[in-house]
Protein backbone atom coordinates (compact mmCIF):
# COMPACT_ATOMS: atom_id res chain seq x y z
CA UNK A 1 0.00 0.00 0.00
CA UNK A 2 1.13 3.51 -0.80
CA UNK A 3 0.65 6.21 1.85
CA UNK A 4 1.13 8.99 -0.70
CA UNK A 5 -2.61 9.69 -0.95
CA UNK A 6 -2.81 10.28 2.81
CA UNK A 7 -0.08 12.92 2.93
CA UNK A 8 -1.49 16.33 3.73
CA UNK A 9 -0.63 18.02 0.41
CA UNK A 10 -2.44 15.25 -1.49
CA UNK A 11 -5.68 15.26 0.52
CA UNK A 12 -8.65 17.03 -1.02
CA UNK A 13 -9.96 20.08 0.88
CA UNK A 14 -12.87 19.72 3.28
CA UNK A 15 -16.16 19.93 1.42
CA UNK A 16 -18.38 22.97 1.43
CA UNK A 17 -22.03 22.96 0.48
CA UNK A 18 -24.67 25.59 -0.16
CA UNK A 19 -28.17 24.76 1.01
CA UNK A 20 -31.40 26.73 1.17
CA UNK A 21 -32.67 26.23 4.71
CA UNK A 22 -35.72 28.46 4.40
CA UNK A 23 -37.68 30.52 1.95
CA UNK A 24 -37.80 33.29 4.60
CA UNK A 25 -34.23 34.51 3.99
CA UNK A 26 -34.02 36.32 0.67
CA UNK A 27 -30.98 37.49 -1.25
CA UNK A 28 -30.63 40.78 -3.11
CA UNK A 29 -32.22 39.11 -6.14
CA UNK A 30 -35.37 38.23 -4.14
CA UNK A 31 -34.63 34.50 -4.28
CA UNK A 32 -34.08 32.33 -1.20
CA UNK A 33 -30.57 32.86 0.18
CA UNK A 34 -28.44 29.77 0.73
CA UNK A 35 -26.46 28.98 3.84
CA UNK A 36 -22.90 27.92 3.08
CA UNK A 37 -21.68 25.02 5.22
CA UNK A 38 -18.29 23.41 5.70
CA UNK A 39 -17.22 20.14 7.17
CA UNK A 40 -15.35 20.43 10.47
CA UNK A 41 -12.46 18.27 11.63
CA UNK A 42 -12.79 15.72 14.41
CA UNK A 43 -10.45 17.93 16.42
CA UNK A 44 -12.98 20.79 16.19
CA UNK A 45 -15.86 18.41 16.89
CA UNK A 46 -14.15 17.03 20.02
CA UNK A 47 -13.55 20.55 21.32
CA UNK A 48 -17.24 21.35 20.83
CA UNK A 49 -18.25 18.14 22.63
CA UNK A 50 -15.95 18.96 25.56
CA UNK A 51 -17.40 22.49 25.79
CA UNK A 52 -20.89 21.00 26.08
CA UNK A 53 -20.25 18.67 28.99
CA UNK A 54 -21.80 19.24 32.38
CA UNK A 55 -21.56 17.43 35.70
CA UNK A 56 -24.38 15.15 36.61
CA UNK A 57 -23.70 11.60 35.54
CA UNK A 58 -22.97 8.65 37.78
CA UNK A 59 -20.43 9.69 40.39
CA UNK A 60 -20.72 13.23 39.01
CA UNK A 61 -19.15 12.15 35.72
CA UNK A 62 -19.47 14.58 32.79
CA UNK A 63 -22.64 14.28 30.71
CA UNK A 64 -23.06 15.72 27.23
CA UNK A 65 -25.66 18.48 26.94
CA UNK A 66 -26.93 17.17 23.61
CA UNK A 67 -29.02 20.23 22.69
CA UNK A 68 -26.11 22.61 23.30
CA UNK A 69 -23.77 20.30 21.36
CA UNK A 70 -26.06 20.15 18.32
CA UNK A 71 -26.48 23.96 18.26
CA UNK A 72 -22.73 24.54 18.57
CA UNK A 73 -21.92 21.83 16.02
CA UNK A 74 -24.33 23.35 13.49
CA UNK A 75 -23.00 26.86 14.14
CA UNK A 76 -19.40 25.70 13.65
CA UNK A 77 -20.34 24.35 10.22
CA UNK A 78 -21.95 27.59 8.99
CA UNK A 79 -19.61 29.69 6.84
CA UNK A 80 -22.31 32.03 5.52
CA UNK A 81 -24.04 33.95 6.88
CA UNK A 82 -21.25 34.92 9.27
CA UNK A 83 -22.84 33.98 12.58
CA UNK A 84 -20.05 35.82 14.45
CA UNK A 85 -21.08 39.13 12.89
CA UNK A 86 -22.02 41.57 15.67
CA UNK A 87 -24.59 43.40 13.55
CA UNK A 88 -26.36 40.14 12.69
CA UNK A 89 -26.39 39.01 16.33
CA UNK A 90 -27.60 42.44 17.49
CA UNK A 91 -30.42 42.42 14.93
CA UNK A 92 -31.73 39.21 16.57
CA UNK A 93 -31.00 40.41 20.11
CA UNK A 94 -28.52 37.65 21.01
CA UNK A 95 -24.83 37.11 21.62
CA UNK A 96 -23.18 33.95 20.31
CA UNK A 97 -23.43 31.93 17.14
CA UNK A 98 -25.40 29.05 18.61
CA UNK A 99 -27.85 31.43 20.27
CA UNK A 100 -28.29 33.24 16.94
CA UNK A 101 -29.27 30.02 15.17
CA UNK A 102 -31.78 29.31 17.93
CA UNK A 103 -33.41 32.72 17.43
CA UNK A 104 -33.35 33.04 13.66
CA UNK A 105 -34.40 29.51 12.65
CA UNK A 106 -37.64 27.69 13.25
CA UNK A 107 -37.38 24.16 14.66
CA UNK A 108 -37.86 22.67 11.18
CA UNK A 109 -35.30 25.01 9.61
CA UNK A 110 -32.81 24.06 12.31
CA UNK A 111 -33.47 20.37 11.60
CA UNK A 112 -32.68 20.95 7.89
CA UNK A 113 -29.52 22.88 8.77
CA UNK A 114 -28.40 20.15 11.16
CA UNK A 115 -29.01 17.39 8.59
CA UNK A 116 -27.01 19.35 5.98
CA UNK A 117 -24.18 19.94 8.49
CA UNK A 118 -24.08 16.24 9.34
CA UNK A 119 -23.94 15.42 5.64
CA UNK A 120 -21.13 17.85 4.85
CA UNK A 121 -19.13 16.46 7.79
CA UNK A 122 -19.59 12.92 6.52
CA UNK A 123 -21.79 11.64 9.36
CA UNK A 124 -24.45 10.74 6.83
CA UNK A 125 -24.45 10.25 3.08
CA UNK A 126 -26.59 12.40 0.81
CA UNK A 127 -28.90 9.44 0.14
CA UNK A 128 -29.49 9.08 3.92
CA UNK A 129 -30.21 12.79 4.50
CA UNK A 130 -33.96 12.41 3.93
CA UNK A 131 -34.16 9.64 6.53
CA UNK A 132 -32.26 11.76 9.07
CA UNK A 133 -34.50 14.74 8.31
CA UNK A 134 -37.56 12.60 9.10
CA UNK A 135 -35.97 11.35 12.33
CA UNK A 136 -35.17 14.91 13.41
CA UNK A 137 -38.72 15.97 12.59
CA UNK A 138 -40.16 13.16 14.69
CA UNK A 139 -37.75 13.85 17.57
CA UNK A 140 -38.68 17.55 17.65
CA UNK A 141 -42.37 16.77 17.38
CA UNK A 142 -42.76 19.28 14.60
CA UNK A 143 -42.79 19.80 10.92
CA UNK A 144 -39.60 20.28 8.93
CA UNK A 145 -41.39 22.46 6.40
CA UNK A 146 -42.13 26.18 6.84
Amino acid sequence: MDLHGFLRPEVLPVREKEVVISERFLGDDGKPAAFKLRGISEEENAAIRRSCQKKGGALDAPVLDRDRYLRRFAAACVVYPDLKDGELQASWGVMGEDMLLGKMLTAGEFARLLAAAQEVCGFIRADEAGKVKDELKNASGGETEN
